[in-house]
């Protein structure tokens, strides 16, 4: 069957495409399909790319805003909804909160943010700061770096049933943290983790995904380009045939693919300022994705150019 936007469509979420305009109402854009990740520990869809802001900085008033709020724009027409932030961005929080305001679309985003206190006074308020610069609800609040982890995620949990928080996490982008975040993996009860994974950095895959997928705990994708280093190993290098049987045009979409694709619920955060390549990376969400053989051959072929 041709992938045609009607055949997405009828194919539905048992595939793992699902209307835009189905599950979360008005947090997407009606007449588009893209592809869904599910959160396992309440079966909520979101879109399986999101976006990383940790440039998203500077003088809120000055004219550089101009290009972030076209990229956001443009990342949401697109069916993106997952925006991944921190305090320790420089002042993205504040950025994000106004642009997306001026914009129309704070409450139309999956707003994920982070921590990182070891005092539990001074991380409770460092979150009602987050609150306040991102002037809307904060869907995701995630320990930033496994800094204060048992302390945070204390306040976290009870946060969370408040019904401050839907959902809570953890975080890391360094493989020699790893071993600490399987530990914290089997203690608590967490919805999400966010790991570094790439083809150029498949650490993850030995045990922190396959034990995300034992516990139930969706995953967010940092550096799912490896730091820039899967593009300038394929500079200058055609597509290979096999991209047009995942419906990938860009280089870009075959490195999110690879990541969509694994068996855990994952959500790459690629990080970009720039409309085009928001565009481009969210076109990552849409057609086929590869299946197991089709990841080997994609192993293969960047481990040659790498």
């Amino acid at each position: 069957m041709k992938l045609t936007r009607r055949n997405l469509i009828k194919l539905g979420a048992g595939a793992g495409v699902a209307s835009v305009s189905a599950p979360w109402g008005a947090l997407f854009a009606a007449e588009s399909t893209v592809h869904m990740t599910t959160i396992p520990s309440t079966g909520q869809k979101i879109p399986s790319v999101g976006i990383g802001t940790n440039r998203y900085r500077g003088n809120v008033e000055s004219d550089d805003m101009a290009q972030l709020a076209r990229t956001l724009e443009a990342f949401h027409k697109a069916g993106g909804r997952v925006i991944d932030t921190s305090p320790n961005y420089g002042n993205s929080e504040e950025v994000l909160g106004k642009l997306l305001n001026d914009l129309g679309l704070r409450d139309r985003v999956f707003m994920a943010t982070k921590v990182d206190r070891e005092d539990q006074a001074e991380g409770r308020e460092r979150m009602e700061q987050s609150f306040q610069q991102l002037r809307g609800p904060i869907d995701l609040m995630q320990v930033h770096n496994l800094r204060g982890t048992d302390v945070e995620l204390e306040t976290m949990m009870a946060w969370k049933k408040e019904g401050r928080f839907k959902y809570i996490g953890i975080t890391t982008h360094r493989v020699s943290q790893h071993a600490e975040m399987e530990r914290f993996l089997k203690k608590y009860p967490l919805d999400f983790i966010q790991v570094n994974y790439s083809i150029a950095d498949r650490a993850s895959a030995d045990r922190i995904l396959p034990l995300a997928i034992d516990r139930g705990i969706a995953v967010l994708v940092n550096r799912p380009f490896g730091n820039g280093s899967l593009f300038g190993a394929v500079k200058g290098v055609d597509l290979p045939g096999w991209a047009a049987d995942i419906d990938a045009s860009s280089w870009g979409q075959v490195f999110l693919k690879y990541i969509i694709s694994h068996p855990a619920e994952t959500v790459p955060i690629p990080g970009t300022t720039k409309p085009h390549h928001a565009e481009d990376n969210m076109g990552a969400m849409a057609g086929r994705m590869p299946d197991a053989g089709l990841r080997k051959e994609i192993e293969k072929t960047m481990d040659a150019l790498l």
